[in-house]
């Protein structure tokens, strides 16, 4: 069985991915899937909630991200993985209501794993940012 973390991680990489291919379509999410041998229906769920999540409200999470920047700083400029690594948690803060301690956490790992040095303060800087407003 796939603890949170592993499928917060699987996630990321479908998002990050869609973020590249600049194709956000369930047909790309399936691919994924299939492609990463994810069969544990817990795991298939959550990363279908997720994609479908923040798809659903990408508007107000981009907004949520943008005003939350330094001044001098717009979306385009944020890194595909970090994109990716925000969005998916402020979707499981704002719309999963999940606690921010551990998403944000969590977030900071995937940043550290996948992203280049700077991208663990950024990360957490904009999610603090957005949980404390």
């Amino acid at each position: 069985m796939m603890n949170r973390s592993a499928m917060r991680e699987l996630a990321f990489k479908a998002m990050y991915g869609m973020e590249v291919q600049k194709e956000h379509t369930n047909e790309q999410l399936d691919l994924f899937l299939e492609d990463n041998e994810i069969n544990e229906s817990d795991a298939i769920e959550y990363i279908k909630s997720v994609f479908n999540g923040i798809e659903t409200n990408k508007e107000e999470i981009l907004k949520m991200i943008s005003d939350n920047l330094k001044r001098d700083w717009t979306i385009e400029r944020i890194s595909k993985v970090n994109l990716a690594i925000l969005e998916i948690a402020i979707f499981e803060i704002k719309y999963n209501e999940l606690p921010f301690k551990i998403v944000i956490n969590e977030a900071v790992e995937i940043a550290k794993k996948y992203g280049d040095e700077a991208a663990p303060l950024f990360v957490n800087g904009v999610l603090a940012s957005i949980v404390n407003n």
